[in-house]
């Protein structure tokens, strides 16, 4: 009997229905009930805790192409998202293989278990490989993931739903996993046998505006030497300015950069202005990009994964990376006072930039990893550079690894 006879004689208790009709069964596990959202595919090995508490998935479908999730359980070490009292911004997840026990002595709870408690729908027993490849020369698609236990289900119902959901153009999520107020970082990154360590103290006092912040971004900002201060993303210019920041960090986060930008660009513009320097990621390159005159459009399918090759100019080195974005900075739209840093070698997207003038740049992947390589943590120190720079101090060398 082979594993598709198997799949054949397993009842379907969940349905992923796209917005052109298509359904696609399987097995429902995680939270009971349905989500609309777009699904995606993501091409990382490990970490699909820290990807399924990313806030920059809020309004998505997430579609592991590794075959094999959930078999080392969850705990609370390797979670990204800072308010774990907020709803999942994940929609959905769907997976091929069935989920085993978990293996692993950092296991606190089964993946099943852990995705009720979040409130994510999730589904396996699917031909990931046919539903990416679909994704691939269609786009990312609109849909609707469902579970139901009895296996009843409304299918024309569903139909309509998926095909009513507007998508993710003009869609403003930062706002629903945004921190509501302001409050201090003071966690360093996790050591072997030790965990996370404390540090309260910094040489750099940097303003966080968070449009959906992953906690090993604050990690790898204190380790770097700053005391660090995150504020909402509907945080005023001078909530940033009267704390007198010795730098900015501009987030990553999920949605429409163009739909958050036109309360939070005005905000970027009057920082950039004020001389400050500026270090955006994700969202947060976007709508600086947008703050500098440029503008963003709306992937094919978008780049979401560890393995994604990006050439630095600046250095002439190949980083391999972590992403996870549906829009990109369109480079042609970008005017003279700025510099593209970054280039995707899968696509030749624009993956970075700089302002020629100021102490400002920016790139579209995720330089903190978790998951992922850690080939781009040196742009942390590149960071703290420029505020040493500000101040009058020397330079530190840029390393692959922050210390």
């Amino acid at each position: 009997m082979t594993t598709a006879d198997v799949w054949s004689a397993t009842p379907t208790t969940a349905v992923l229905v796209l917005a052109d009709g298509t359904v696609i069964e399987g097995q429902g596990l995680g939270a009971v009930g349905q989500a609309c959202a777009e699904v995606c595919f993501n091409t990382a090995l490990t970490g699909y805790e820290e990807i399924l508490t990313d806030p920059s998935y809020a309004g998505q479908i997430v579609t592991f192409t590794f075959p094999h999730i959930g078999n080392v359980g969850t705990n609370d070490e390797d979670v990204e998202t800072v308010n774990m009292a907020a709803a999942s911004g994940v929609r959905g997840a769907i997976m091929r293989a069935e989920v085993s026990e978990p293996s692993n002595y950092r296991s606190a709870r089964h993946f099943d278990a852990w995705l009720k408690a979040r409130g994510i729908v999730a589904m396996t027993g699917v031909d990931t490989r046919a539903l990416t490849a679909l994704i691939r020369e269609t786009g990312a698609a609109n849909a609707v993931i469902a579970h139901s236990p009895d296996g009843n289900f409304d299918i024309e119902a569903l139909k309509q739903a998926a095909a009513a959901w507007p998508g993710l153009v003009g869609m403003d999520l930062a706002k629903d996993v945004s921190a509501t107020q302001s409050y201090n970082w003071t966690q360093t990154s996790w050591q072997w046998e030790l965990g996370y360590g404390e540090k309260p103290e910094g040489e750099f006092n940097v303003v966080v505006l968070d449009y959906g912040i992953k906690r090993n971004i604050l990690r790898l900002l204190t380790d770097a030497g700053c005391k660090v201060t995150v504020l909402p993303a509907d945080a005023s210019a001078q909530d940033v300015l009267s704390r007198k920041p010795d730098g900015v960090f501009l987030s990553n986060g999920p949605g429409d950069p163009a739909a958050t930008g036109t309360y939070a660009v005005p905000v970027i513009r009057e920082i950039v202005d004020s001389g400050l320097p500026v270090f955006g990621i994700c969202l947060g390159h976007q709508m600086l990009a947008l703050a500098l005159d440029g503008t963003t459009l709306k992937m094919h399918q978008g780049h979401h994964g560890a393995n994604h090759p990006v050439f630095d100019r600046t250095t002439g080195k190949v980083e391999i990376t972590s992403m996870n974005h549906g829009f990109a900075v369109d480079a042609k739209s970008l005017p003279a006072t700025v510099e593209e840093t970054h280039v995707s070698l899968f696509d030749g997207s624009n993956c970075g930039l700089r302002l020629k003038d100021k102490p400002v740049f920016s790139v579209q992947y995720h330089p903190e990893a978790s998951p992922g390589p850690r080939d781009s943590h040196y742009l942390f120190r590149r960071f703290t550079n420029l505020m040493r720079a500000r101040k009058g101090e020397e330079a530190i060398p840029e390393k692959d690894v922050v210390a």
